[in-house]
């Protein structure tokens, strides 16, 4: 499964202080601790290999020694000190930390504010970038608001009833909720919850929630209601049930396999690359599909590969129209 480009660069620069630190380390080992496969890691060990110093010749860039499935750093060109937290990732701790603050059952909150009062002091003293995390980098109003309805909901342990804009679907929907739990995930907030629309755990972002009122019925999740996993592939994940298309990606669109989880295939010539990928909205997968323009194409299955084909013709007839309206 490949990784986000936002995720490998942090990583990249998080391998060597942390090889530094376990010369001779089994790569497997590694790659568990960094939350990815060994061939990735692999990858980014050869990507390592190619940075360095300015100057670039053979004693500026990193050198790395592999024997057997270990790999010790030679010579770090510099990278030798851990990243700091950059603005972003202090924002979505200290989030977190104040929604655990506020969490029933929580042994020890004086601890959880002890931090909070650290991460947003060590941020508030950043230099060069001046990054304060404290009241000004905290959610829009609305957000915190919905926080907040959520927050209380949970406490009490009663149902909600949210209206809900789905993005992949471009729909608005009036759902009635059990709330689960509030979680973190790349400095966003979600609601975990038991939807009764869909009889189905489902995770609402909570910016997206236009409306939030806590219902006097109690939120009773059923019992097999399970947590969603989100260690590995974040808030997306890919069910066997779900849908899988197999697209060409050009080379000014393998971005996208980057961007979303997916499955390498093949390296092909000129640059493309064969990709794998879960979806779950077949209306999403075309709007991706369209907005690459001829920079990908559908392999299979055949019934993805139509309905872009009659979008497409569709948007051309509009297209058409529209000219021969501005014509006469």
């Amino acid at each position: 499964m490949r990784t986000a480009a936002t995720d490998r660069m942090p990583r990249l620069l998080a391998l060597v202080p942390y090889l530094l630190a376990r010369p001779g380390i089994r790569i497997d080992e590694a790659a568990r601790d960094f939350g990815v496969s060994a061939r990735q890691l692999r990858r980014d060990l050869e990507l390592l290999w190619m940075c360095g110093l300015p100057g670039y010749g053979p004693g500026d860039l990193i050198d790395l020694s592999f024997d057997g499935d270990t790999v010790t750093v030679t010579f770090d060109a510099g990278m030798n000190r851990p990243l700091r937290l950059t603005g972003g990732e202090a924002t979505a701790l200290l989030v977190a930390l104040r929604a655990l603050a506020e969490t029933p059952g929580v042994l020890d909150t004086e601890a959880v504010r002890r931090a909070i009062a650290k991460i947003e002091a060590a941020a508030g003293q950043a230099q060069p970038s001046g990054v304060v995390v404290g009241l000004g980098v905290r959610e829009g109003e609305r957000t915190a608001r919905t926080r907040g309805v959520v927050q209380e909901a949970l406490h009490a342990r009663r149902a909600l009833r949210i209206r809900y804009y789905t993005a992949s679907r471009d729909e608005i929907t009036e759902r009635t909720v059990d709330p689960m739990r509030l979680l973190i995930v790349q400095a966003v907030g979600y609601l975990e919850a038991w939807c009764r629309r869909v009889e189905g755990v489902r995770l609402f972002r909570l910016d997206r929630i236009d409306g939030v009122v806590i219902l006097d019925e109690p939120a009773l999740p059923p019992p097999d209601a399970k947590p969603s996993d989100i260690t590995g592939s974040g808030v997306f994940q890919a069910r066997p049930d779900q849908p899988e298309a197999e697209l060409v990606l050009e080379p000014d669109a393998r971005w996208v396999a980057e961007y979303y989880p997916c499955q390498e295939l093949d390296e092909l010539e000129g640059g493309r690359l064969r990709v794998r990928m879960r979806y779950g909205d077949e209306s999403w997968m075309v709007r991706l599909v369209l907005g690459l323009g001829g920079d990908a194409r559908v392999e299979r299955p055949a019934r993805l590969a139509e309905a872009v084909r009659r979008r497409a013709a569709d948007a051309l007839t509009r297209a058409a129209h529209l000219l021969s309206t501005l014509d006469q």
